[in-house]
């Protein structure tokens, strides 16, 4: 057994987030984690939203509320959302708490003590029309190195270049188009020349495992190449003070938003650590050698994930240049891989909520099943390239691919069984053609696994609908429907338990991809309670009600997965009672395109 970290990103809780959001951080990492946990790993997953920084001030203000009220609002919307969607977190929790304040900080002095903390007289952007400090992202220009029209104050996503807002050819406020002033300001900086040797060695040593998806490494070691220090404060008042002398009393200093949110990965283990009664358990996952973490989330995040978390954990460490010693939290593991998807578009167009063009999450499970979209998104999600969604495609791969595959193969499997014997029946004498198809479901444990473990989740969804493919050639060859003379029961029973095993073991190497319809299948075929284990919203007390943004009770999403079924075929029981079934998967009619256009056009 080994400990693996799955590291979600943490969604910015502007506002209810979009199904291009959960293509990247949240279906993915979930898929994994509930694979991880029936191969036997002792899985934490975490996250939460990230509530701090200058768009949740922008956002407030248009809505007439405090960015407080904003973010306790969206939160609550986003993680019913992902309640609803199935994703099984260990602890979801947020930014605000007094728990996540106090790790901050002590991130914060420790990497200050060891001299990777500098601070810089710099030039901060002030909106001229509202006096408010603008967010690096929320610059754009044109980049002086490539000449991408549209690079942001923090980085070019055309060249991967680290930028400054004062490096930018006619920046530009995105929030309201204006031209930025530039100010002098006092800032903290982390001095990430000193600890680029060390970051260069790791993710070295991250190629050479040939685990990392080629665009994730190679863009994580170009950005090395223009490496500076960089801002890890911000001229706000929404925010997590800084813990030093001089700093904590100035009202608008605060540690930047990206600085803190990172630090969320570790903040949320002790936070479920705490929770649990052991408030040291985190450390299996944070301190041990063999323990394994990977980090998922868009690739607009990779520079946070790749090079400012790590250099973070280096410079807690003490393992830059200038030496130091670890704080109480002890010697932090790097990342083991950073898992980055691509980005999913809307029938050619970029998701945009404020035009509209947008398919919130809220709203399409309001409309649909949760895992015809978890099943979209696992077989064509933008893993390793762009993805387009488009609502034909969605109705197609749902009728053809879900109902009249995998459905179909579960309903007319259990209607067979419930009309001719009411529970599962014994079997006979194998035949040639039983035992080769026992034996390809039984394969695909190692091929759908192996491909979940190296994040080929297209692959490995792909993979398990061939393998039920094989079973529906199985029922078309064998033709059990056409044995209805008393001399064939046998034969028939023999089929009907072959088709049963089939259906069961395809049912568990789906389950990670469809944990909801897992269970439906399960309790067709006679099974007591949940195959997956579902999770939950729990609201809790903020457990350092002093330290955080002036939370009291909060929700959280949480679950007990210790039941998660084993990733292995297991034997069907002779005699569990199987019952005519209903549909597992709803059929959509081809009027849906239509409307569904027609709704984002309107």
């Amino acid at each position: 057994m080994t400990h693996v970290l799955s590291a979600v990103a943490w969604p910015y809780a502007n506002g209810p987030r979009h199904i291009g959001h959960v293509a990247g951080f949240g279906v993915p990492s979930d898929v994994f984690s509930r694979y991880m946990r029936m191969a036997g790993h002792d899985v934490l997953m975490v996250s939460g939203t990230d509530e701090h920084g200058t768009p949740i001030l922008v956002a407030a203000d248009k809505e007439g509320v405090t960015a407080k009220d904003l973010a306790d609002k969206n939160n609550a919307v986003i993680v019913q959302d992902l309640v609803d969607l199935g994703l099984s977190y260990d602890l979801f929790t947020r930014t605000t708490t007094g728990n996540h304040y106090l790790v901050v900080q002590e991130m914060f002095e420790t990497v200050h003590r060891n001299g990777y903390m500098v601070e810089q007289t710099t030039f901060g952007a002030i909106s001229p029309s509202t006096g408010r400090t603008l967010p690096d992202r929320y610059i754009e220009g044109t980049c002086p190195i490539c000449g991408y029209t549209e690079a942001r104050g923090d980085q070019c996503d055309n060249c991967g270049n680290q930028l400054d807002p004062t490096d930018l050819k006619d920046p530009r406020s995105k929030i309201n188009g204006e031209t930025p002033e530039f100010i002098e300001t006092q800032h903290f900086f982390l001095d990430l020349p000193a600890l680029a040797d060390a970051l260069k060695e790791w993710l070295d040593e991250r190629e050479a495992t040939g685990l990392w998806r080629p665009n994730v490494i190679k863009f994580s070691q170009n950005i090395l190449k223009e490496i500076r220090p960089r801002a890890m404060t911000r001229d706000i008042d929404w925010g997590i003070p800084i813990p030093l002398d001089g700093w904590r009393e100035q009202g608008t200093k605060r540690l930047y938003v990206w600085f803190d949110a990172v630090i969320g990965y570790l903040s949320a283990s002790i936070e479920w650590a705490r929770r649990t009664g052991d408030p040291e358990a985190w450390r299996q996952w944070w301190n041990d050698p063999e323990s394994l973490s990977y980090y998922f989330m868009g690739k607009d995040n990779i520079v946070f994930h790749s090079q400012i978390w790590p250099a973070e954990l280096l410079a807690y460490d003490g393992r830059g240049e200038r030496g130091g010693e670890p704080g109480p939290y002890g010697d932090l593991r790097l990342p083991t891989e950073v898992v980055s998807s691509e980005f999913m578009t809307m029938e050619s167009k970029q998701f945009s909520t404020s035009r509209g063009h947008v398919i919130l999450v809220g709203d399409m499970l309001s409309r649909y099943q949760p895992d015809a979209l978890r099943y979209f998104i696992s077989a064509a999600g933008p893993e390793t390239s762009d993805s387009d969604f488009t609502w034909a495609e969605f109705v197609t791969r749902t009728n053809s691919e879900l109902v009249a595959g995998w459905g179909n193969l579960v309903n007319r499997t259990a209607t067979m069984i419930a009309k001719s014997f009411g529970e599962i029946p014994a079997a006979g004498p194998l035949e040639e053609v039983d035992e080769a198809v026992l034996a390809s479901v039984r394969a695909g444990f190692d091929t759908v696994g192996d491909f979940i473990g190296r994040h080929r989740q297209r692959n490995a969804i792909a993979e398990a609908m061939r393998v039920v493919g094989e079973v529906n050639k199985y029922l078309t060859v064998t033709e059990p429907y056409k044995m209805k003379d008393e001399s064939q029961r046998e034969r028939l029973g023999t089929v009907l338990h072959v088709a049963a095993q089939c259906v069961l073991d395809c049912n568990t190497l789906l389950a990670p991809f469809l944990p909801h319809s897992s269970n439906k299948v399960w309790t067709t075929y006679g099974g007591a309670g949940e195959f997956m284990p579902m999770p939950h919203i729990e609201h809790v007390e903020d457990l350092d009600p002093g330290h955080g943004a002036g939370l009291h009770v909060y929700p959280i999403i949480t679950g007990d997965y210790t039941s998660t079924p084993t990733w292995a075929s297991r034997p069907v029981v002779v005699g569990t009672p199987v019952e005519k079934p209903s549909p597992i998967f709803t059929k959509l009619d081809p009027s849906v395109i239509d409307e569904e256009l027609a709704r984002v056009a309107g």
